[in-house]
């Protein structure tokens, strides 16, 4: 199965909150590393929903790289009641010296919701296991290196209907408050989707009645997850 693979957000888990990576210059993150004893070892990074997603990823991986000779891999995916959920392969190399040491660099950085490949172009010279585990902890270790950091805050989506005389100081109380605007629907009047951090909530409303003059009444819809530079 092959798939486009998306723009790289890792999120991770944090004793302060949680972060995201998030790779703006390519599809994923990617490095090419230093080859050792003549292999080459290639690590890319991608943000996954499930697991599934992550053999979709590792499949495409090996689509791009239809001569290499190993693709190991590892994920890590918290469900929705908060269960922890992790996938590793050696895809061929001694057990324990590829998977393994992948799955080792997203725990030491608290990463979920991700999946690492790590591809071994074979040079003709065993590396041990020692050697094998560094190359894949190192092609693991740069390809989270290769993305930017951000942080996942949780937002209170809301719809906010408006007249169309209302439309520019709303954008403006928007931007005051750190807001982000989804989605604007225009017809008759006119009907904003905006996301406001969920520690900003009372102060979203209290400022949108102040400035309306009670006129303008926000409707509360639902709580998102959202990556924050």
């Amino acid at each position: 199965m092959h798939i486009d693979i998306p723009q790289c957000v890792l999120t991770l888990r944090a004793d302060e909150g949680d972060y995201a990576y998030d790779s703006q210059h390519s599809r994923f993150a990617r490095t090419r590393l230093v080859r050792r004893e003549k292999s080459e070892f290639i690590g890319d990074a991608c943000h996954i929903d499930s697991l599934d997603d992550a053999l979709a990823f590792v499949e495409t991986i090996r689509e791009q790289h239809p001569k290499s000779r190993h693709v190991a891999y590892a994920a890590i995916v918290t469900g929705e009641d908060g269960r922890v959920m992790e996938r590793m392969s050696d895809d061929g190399e001694p057990s324990g010296t590829a998977g393994k040491p992948i799955l080792d660099v997203l725990r030491a950085n608290s990463l979920t919701d991700c999946v690492i490949a790590v591809t071994r172009y074979f040079g003709g010279i065993l590396l041990g296991s020692g050697g094998l585990i560094r190359a894949y902890s190192t092609g693991a270790s740069i390809a989270v290196k290769a993305a930017d950091v951000a942080q996942i805050v949780v937002c209170a989506r809301y719809r906010v209907p408006l007249e169309y005389a209302q439309l520019g100081p709303m954008r403006h109380l928007i931007s005051t408050l750190g807001a982000v605007e989804l989605n604007a629907d225009f017809s008759d009047h006119v009907e904003l989707e905006i996301l406001v951090n969920n520690s900003d909530r009372e102060q979203f409303e209290h400022r949108v009645t102040e400035a309306f003059s009670a006129t303008v009444t926000p409707e509360f819809l639902d709580l998102q997850n959202r990556a924050m530079r």
